[in-house]
């Protein structure tokens, strides 16, 4: 099992990363009323025929050659399973995966949120030839990010060079620990 909900974050990208998308979606949603978390992953991909899909929760699938197991979503779904919560799995062959994961907020076997902020970041400063959209919701509160939005205000530059960055960290932490109240539970 994964330590945090966050690494959940990178290891989905990395999906949708070594998929060739062009663009991943990220929502987040925390929700007291309906005790959940959810996540949902869209990207632009290759996308898995509906076998694979079908398939790609069991850890002896994977389509990686250097090793015969993958985790990553196999454990996603148990954490999710056992915290009360679900997981599904949608992917069409040339236009992408979507991957929805929900938790029970309070269930006692839920993972901690982690650094989401920090996970989001990364996403960008280490794909900066990708665009990512993140919206996070926190009771109805929201705040969204598009990296495609930056890009354009910010053209020439890349969205990896030092001030804009800075910026984007600032931003993501700012914006998210704003809609924790200061902290992540």
């Amino acid at each position: 099992m994964m330590r945090e909900l966050a690494d959940n974050i990178l290891d989905i990208a990395q999906n949708a990363i070594s998929a060739g998308a062009k663009l991943l979606t990220i929502d987040i949603a925390v929700s007291h009323a309906q005790d959940a978390i959810a996540f949902v992953f869209e990207d632009d991909g290759c996308g898995m025929s509906e076998e694979m899909a079908a398939r790609v929760a069991d850890p002896f699938t994977t389509t990686r050659k250097t090793r015969k197991v993958g985790l990553g979503l196999p454990l996603l779904k148990m954490t999710a399973l056992a915290t009360g919560g679900d997981f599904q799995i949608e992917s069409q062959v040339g236009r992408g995966t979507t991957v929805r994961v929900r938790f029970g907020l309070s269930h006692i076997d839920r993972p901690p949120m982690g650094d989401v902020p920090g996970a989001l970041y990364t996403l960008v400063l280490v794909n900066p030839q990708m665009d990512f959209r993140f919206l996070y919701d926190y009771d109805g509160k929201r705040f969204t990010l598009d990296t495609r939005e930056i890009r354009a205000a910010v053209a020439p530059f890349p969205l990896d060079a030092p001030e804009i960055s800075a910026w984007i960290k600032d931003c993501l932490y700012q914006e998210i620990t704003d809609l924790h109240g200061g902290l992540f539970s």
